[in-house]
């Protein structure tokens, strides 16, 4: 059961985590594999860090906890999670965690450029899992927009020898590919899962509760990810990596610290759009920002930019344009029904 909320205040927390979701979804994936570009080397530490920002959580829930006391007194609830609800977001957390280290896995393989592109197939996986887990309305453009994206990362997925890293083995870089596509259908999972938990909830789903069980999810998959950390020796490994970091020992923490800072950005703008939305917009504007990430890959990493890579870039367009326009016009033919049993009403 969702909370009502004004329209207003619905489209203002829209627009806030859309914006959260695009900064973490163009500044994550880039953080990430200048980590490896510069020396780094841990799949396991860089894991983690998308999830290890969620002490950060505490800042607007802190802040969502002193307005409400203001308003409601002393006897205000710290938190609003239930244990139904706490269970299911420790779960989904640890499948996060799960899709951290494949997602992490691949960016330490391929150029980002790559990355994202394969990554653009997570809105068919969105789609399927939610078709089954939350029944959404599909369009004849949505129907065409997950078409289109899927075909981009098939026509990607035929040449994919073309971008190998000179010093990646051929086993390793494949490895990289389908470990990417696997963290592409997993949180193509996750996301109508949350939404899915949103539904079933037996309690009022409030902004807060959302916030709370992000940082439940996070820290699950934090737990998760820091296990594997501490198996493969990751964490006596990071001062020997900060003092052979080629941007400098300082520079390699700033980069830790940024990078754990823009993925939390990522998650939280990803369930504040499901929240606010659909896991399918959550997807949609995943895929959207491709030519965005794909741009900046090439301009700081300097990346190889093939006709295949531009052939599913404008597929990926045009799938995400596709989208967007069957959006418009479902809009305007729900505000002309609606005008038009406003007048027939005397």
């Amino acid at each position: 059961m969702e909370e009502k909320m004004s329209k207003g205040l619905k489209r203002m927390l829209l627009l806030l985590n859309c914006t959260m979701l695009g900064l973490g979804n163009v500044g994550g994936p880039l953080l990430s594999r200048l980590y490896f570009l510069k020396g780094g080397k841990g799949v396991w530490i860089s894991s983690c860090l998308e999830t290890a920002g969620w002490p950060f959580m505490m800042l607007p829930l802190t802040i969502s906890y002193l307005y409400r006391r203001r308003k409601e007194g002393p006897g205000t609830k710290l938190f609003f999670i239930k244990p139904p609800v706490f269970v299911a977001s420790v779960v989904l957390g640890l499948l996060t965690g799960v899709d951290d280290f494949l997602y992490a896995y691949g960016v330490a393989r391929l150029p980002i450029s790559t990355t994202a592109l394969i990554i653009s197939t997570q809105l068919a996986f969105t789609a399927a899992f939610a078709f089954l887990l939350v029944k959404p309305k599909f369009t004849a453009f949505t129907i065409n927009s997950i078409f289109l994206l899927t075909l981009g990362a098939v026509v990607l997925a035929l040449h994919t020898s073309s971008d190998r890293p000179a010093n990646e083995s051929k086993l390793r870089y494949f490895m990289g590919f389908f470990m990417t596509l696997g963290a592409s259908a997993l949180y193509g999972f996750v996301l109508p899962a949350i939404e899915l938990t949103y539904k079933k909830a037996k309690q009022t789903v409030t902004y807060s509760l959302v916030m709370e069980m992000q940082m439940v999810m996070s820290f699950s998959a934090t737990v998760f990810c820091a296990t594997g950390m501490i198996f493969h020796g990751d964490f006596k490994a990071i001062p020997r990596e900060a003092s052979e970091y080629e941007l400098g020992q300082s520079t390699y923490y700033v980069v830790l610290v940024l990078n754990a800072i823009f993925w939390q950005m990522f998650f939280m703008g990803a369930v504040g759009v499901v929240f606010s939305a659909s896991s399918l917009l959550s997807g949609i504007i995943i895929a959207a920002l491709l030519p965005v990430t794909e741009s900046l890959a090439v301009l700081f990493y300097h990346e190889k930019f093939q006709v295949e890579k531009g052939l599913a870039l404008v597929l990926s367009l045009w799938g995400s344009l596709n989208y967007f326009y069957g959006e418009f016009q479902e809009n305007k033919k729900i505000k002309k029904q609606n005008q038009a049993l406003e007048t027939e009403i005397p």
